[in-house]
This record gives C-alpha cells, structure tokens and sequence, in this order.
C-alpha cells in the first residue's frame, strides 16, 4: 500500500520504494503551487517505484500530469531517476545545481568502458588487490550499464536565490559534501502548527535523522583538482545548522525537529572518525589498506563488493581532509599512494572541537546508508 503524508501547509510526502536497498525507499515531496504540484526529488526508475509514485500522486488529490516541475536536491538515482518520466508524462521543467548537472551529463556522454577504465584506475591507485580490480577490467568490454541516461535537466538551482514556484517562497541551499550540487531547500514560511524556527527544511540526503550520508569523490576524469568533500560537507552542515528551521524534512527516514542538535551530534561523528582514523597511521597505509582497518558496522569480510568501493572512497576522502588540516600527509614517492600521520598534530589542533559524542557511528558501506 502507498504510503502518503501529509505535512500541512500545502506539503505531502510520498514513500517511493528503492529496489534491493536497505534504505528502503525515498521520500518523495509534493508542494502545491498556484500552478500545480512541485515535486522534490522523484525516486528510483524502476516500474514498482513509478506506480507507486502515480498511486501517491492520486492520493494527493493530483496526477503525473499535472506536476509544474521537479527539483532535484541531487543527482543520485534515488531522487533524480524518474524525473524522465515526470517530464514525458506532464512537460514539468527539471531543475538541479550546475555542479550535478555537470555529473549528470558527464554520465550521459560516457562510455561503459571508459567508466570501468577510470574506475581501474582510482581502485588500483588506492591500492585495491588484483583480485576486487580484476571484475572490472574483465567487464569493461562487453557490459552496459544501467543508469547511463539520466534527465538532463532544463534548470539551474542558484544557490541563495528563491526558485521559480507561484505562490511558495522556496529558496535553494548550497550544500556540498555528499555530492558537488547538493542542495537542501528552505521553505521560508510559518510553519503550519506553529512550531518554533524558521520554516522547513527539505534537506535531501544532507541532514538525516539517524544515519550519515556517504561522503565520497565525484571527479573529473580530466580535471586533476584534488576536493575536499569532507570538509565542503563539514561546513555546509554548519551553516545549514545556523538556519534552524522548524522542522526537517528529510529524503529517507522520518521528519524531524532540532536541526541545531542533529548538526552537532554530526560534526561530532566526524571528528571522532577523524581521530581514530588518524591513529591508524603510525605506519604508512594505503587508502584500501584504511578502509579495511577503519571501524565499520560489519567486518571488512562481509562487506559486499560494490561498497568496498564506496568504503574506499569515504576513506579517501577523510584522508585528504586530515591532509589539509595538517594532521597526515602523502608518503613522497609511493606508489599506490600511502599516508602517514604528522607527528605534531594532535585532535586539539582540529579548529572544530567536540561538543558531545555523536552516537551514531557506522557508514554507508556498512549500513546502507543515503548514497
């Protein structure tokens, strides 16, 4: 049965299932505008999660075809893989931040093999063994992937500007880490009961109740700029905190209050993290060779292959933000790549100091976390 919320103040939610995850599904929201339902995000392309969105849709009161347009918070095909659909079925404008739009055609334009090509490339620099490199060098030649043609979007999401919805004061949120083009979006309206903030937060992936999104690497190919993900995540965590809205209303789990709160007991996880991955480098280690040390939900053994790639990748991206706070460095001449920690440093010289523990340890490789 599709499940429908309904939030107040002219804003719903629908549960759009995702295939095969223990996530579970997305939350896909419907806002009402003098010109039609808005929706943030679409969910999974899968035929299950289109008709339960058109089912929710109905329950609503509206139809697919009567969606004004679609705002995507980010390119991940949890939110972003019907947005084709919706556009087909009602000529809805799509609209995301230039920085995933890129991803997206950049996704669109290349080839299975050189995806698996540049894949090869980063695990065997990150030191992953023959054996997990192997399946992808033997499927570079003859496979095709799913996914490969997401919408291209026909609008850009501005970052401080209010978006484009008759009669709704919306207005998009930079917010960088579990993707380039991240957006929250903040609905700059009293709240429908009354509760105390400033309005709601549609907060995508960024800020969720009780898990951590995956910060990982979306890269150029061609582009040789070395990001910083963690620390764009730390810091747009930080001002989306000083926001404190209402209530959040996030793209898995439950709606929530206190954003201040959950912010702190986030930065807090990633410090922790930080730190004790920081005391794994006594002795140089690659980053697959920190991934299998760092501290999971699960034993390295049972994780599964795909998000031993994910893991790698989270792994990398808080070693170069423990490079670029001084706390390790790039062992000069290795190869695969191994980091060290600097001696001097010590968790104190983190210009963020921990407020409390975080209490919710674990990450997406572990646990199924938003990706």
């Amino acid at each position: 049965m599709t499940q429908v919320y309904d939030h107040g103040g002219g804003v719903r939610s629908i549960e759009v299932p995702i295939p095969d995850n223990p996530l579970g599904h997305t939350l896909v929201y419907v806002v009402d505008t003098d010109r039609g339902p808005v929706l943030v995000d679409t969910g999974w392309d899968d035929p299950a999660s289109w008709d339960t969105l058109a089912e929710g849709l109905t329950a609503c009161g509206t139809a697919v075809g009567e969606v004004h347009g679609v705002v995507i918070t980010h390119h991940h095909p949890d939110h972003h893989g019907l947005s084709g659909k919706v556009r087909e079925a009602s000529g809805a404008w799509i609209a995301m931040h230039a920085a995933d739009t890129a991803i997206v055609r950049r996704t669109r334009d290349t080839r299975p093999g050189r995806w698996f090509a540049y894949m090869t490339a980063k695990l065997v620099a990150a030191g992953a063994p023959e054996e997990h490199v192997a399946p992808l060098r033997d499927a570079a030649p003859r496979t095709t992937l799913p996914g490969f043609s997401p919408a291209l979007p026909d609008r850009e999401i501005v970052p401080g500007e209010l978006l484009g919805l008759p009669g709704r004061r919306l207005r998009a949120i930079w917010t960088p880490g579990h993707t380039p083009g991240h957006v929250c979006l903040h609905l700059e309206e009293q709240h429908p009961a009354r509760l105390p903030g400033h309005g709601r937060l549609f907060s995508g992936d960024h800020l969720l109740p009780e898990i951590t999104p995956h910060i990982g690497l979306y890269e150029d190919p061609d582009d040789t700029t070395v990001t910083d993900p963690l620390g764009d995540y730390l810091d747009s965590l930080e001002r989306v905190g000083r926001l404190a809205p209402a209530e959040v209303l996030p793209a898995h789990q439950h709606v929530f209050a206190d954003a201040p709160a959950r912010v702190r007991e986030l930065l807090d996880h990633h410090e922790d993290r930080l730190t004790g991955l920081r005391s794994l480098l006594v002795e140089p280690l690659t980053p697959w060779q920190v991934a299998e040390r760092m501290e999971w939900n699960r034993p390295w053994a049972q994780i599964p292959y795909g998000s031993r790639n994910i893991a790698v990748s989270e792994a990398e991206a808080h070693l170069r933000r423990l490079v670029k706070l001084g706390r390790a460095e790039a062992v000069a001449g290795s190869d695969p790549v191994t980091y060290v920690a600097v001696c001097c440093a010590f968790p104190g010289d983190n210009p963020r100091t921990p407020s409390r523990k975080a209490g919710r340890p674990g990450s997406p490789a572990a646990r199924g976390e938003a990706e």
